[in-house]
């Protein structure tokens, strides 16, 4: 039979809280919060350890949680893990999402070092993002590359905690099924660079239009934020600078969708494999 805490003054409750809520935490204890099934799923296949699956069982029921249970036994992913039972008021109180699955873990976070990159191809194709910000673009940037299957996301001058729950929960998973790394600028162009991956940047300044570039050769596309762009470092070193040629009133796009309309045209060029 699995434990129960049903108080939210449980300390390890009050523990899961900060979790939840803080990036200092997180950092701290080198272990976040995953909500629902499919995305605890996603993590135990993406070879994430889970430490405790905390249920409430009016939303989860048993024939769940043991369908749950075999997935992780299946993996690579420690099998011993503790199952606690919770009450409702626990579950809102660690639960964040408005629509909700009864399911939460507490997963071992993965190191993103530049240095644990591994392809599998010889000519790898890498979405790089600057100084993203906002938990939402983050995810949907995820999104887009686990549809695309990029060989790998790096992060530049990372501004927000990758376990920040609505990175998790906008993502829908897809932080833990892509290669992720992080890293400053200038580490990374040193990284593309001494394994001859062609930089293509995403810049308004001595640009070309992006379907005129051969993305079939190892390469990275870099895309900045909305509001400053990529900084100057990208433009000096870029193999090509690129522009999504608009024409409308506006000059700059979503960053997510950039990024989207970019990695799509370089899996066209590549036959989609």
């Amino acid at each position: 039979m699995s434990k129960q805490i049903t108080s939210i003054q449980n300390p390890f409750i009050k523990q899961l809280a900060q979790l939840k809520d803080k990036s200092r935490e997180r950092k701290k204890t080198g272990t976040f919060l995953i909500e629902g099934a499919r995305e605890i799923s996603l993590a135990v296949k993406g070879g994430y350890k889970l430490e405790t699956v905390l249920y409430y069982p009016e939303l989860f029921s048993e024939y769940q949680l043991s369908d749950l249970k075999a997935k992780i036994k299946t993996s690579s992913t420690e099998a011993l893990i503790n199952i606690i039972e919770i009450s409702k008021e626990v579950y809102q109180k660690l639960a964040y999402r408005d629509t909700t699955e009864g399911v939460l873990a507490i997963a071992k976070s993965k190191t993103h070092h530049l240095n644990t990159l591994k392809f599998s191809t010889e000519t790898p194709l890498i979405l790089v993002a600057e100084a993203p910000e906002k938990p939402g673009n983050i995810g949907a940037i995820l999104r887009t590359a686990d549809a695309a299957n990029v060989d790998a996301v790096i992060i530049a001058n990372p501004k927000t905690d990758l376990y920040n729950p609505n990175i998790i929960r906008s993502s829908v998973g897809c932080i833990f099924t892509n290669q992720i790394t992080t890293g400053n600028t200038t580490e990374i162009i040193q990284f593309l660079k001494s394994e001859n991956i062609h930089i293509y940047a995403a810049i308004l300044q001595e640009s070309v239009a992006y379907h005129t570039q051969d993305f079939t050769k190892p390469t990275a596309i870099v895309v900045g934020t909305e509001a400053t762009g990529l900084s100057n470092e990208w433009r000096t070193h870029a193999t090509k600078n690129i522009i999504i040629p608009m024409q409308g009133e506006i000059d700059s796009m979503n960053v997510s969708v950039a990024a989207g309309i970019l990695i799509f045209e370089a899996k066209r060029q590549r036959g989609f494999k």
